[in-house]
């Protein structure tokens, strides 16, 4: 998941919309979100750059992916116009994160110092590797710093809007 807009309205993209199915305007779904049928007990979706407000009328598994049904999309022609499109919601629709787990949105835009106090930049966005998740920082130059709790990443603080890394700034 990434935000896609900052402030009290900020959205946050939990997939897109990869193809049609049917002729009765059914959308495939590729989801960022795990498990990845959660996507579909959001609703609305807001589509596109225009952030275009859809409900989420049904949608299930289908084969490897997804599959949903949104309202005012009712042929395969208006679901082949939003093939591409980022789905987002807004992040108050998201549940509160537990006490072990982080919305990846939450930690964009934090900046990220190491534990000796040296600026490293602020985070832009995180990506998985599949072994662990990584921060893309960017502040003088890019830094790539694996998210991982005790080895690199020592503290999440949202009060301050700070990651503190145990990182050398050099690297």
């Amino acid at each position: 998941m990434r935000a896609a807009l900052g402030g009290e309205g900020r959205m946050v993209v939990l997939g897109r919309i990869a193809g049609v199915h049917g002729i009765h305007g059914w959308v495939k779904v590729f989801s960022e979100t795990e498990p990845r049928e959660n996507i579909l007990s959001y609703s609305p979706w807001y589509l596109g750059t225009t952030a275009q407000s859809l409900a989420v009328l049904d949608g299930r598994r289908q084969g490897k992916g997804l599959v949903a049904r949104l309202a005012g999309c009712s042929d395969r022609d208006r679901a082949a116009g939003l093939v591409g499109m980022e789905v987002a919601v807004r992040r108050d629709q998201l549940p509160p994160a537990t006490a072990d787990e982080l919305y990846w949105a939450d930690l964009e835009g934090l900046r990220v110092e190491t534990a000796s106090g040296d600026t490293l930049g602020r985070v832009d966005h995180l990506f998985s590797t599949g072994a662990n998740d990584v921060l893309v920082v960017w502040g003088a130059r890019v830094r790539l710093v694996p998210f991982l709790w005790g080895t690199a990443v020592e503290e999440v603080d949202f009060e301050r809007g700070l990651i503190r890394v145990r990182w050398d700034p050099d690297f």
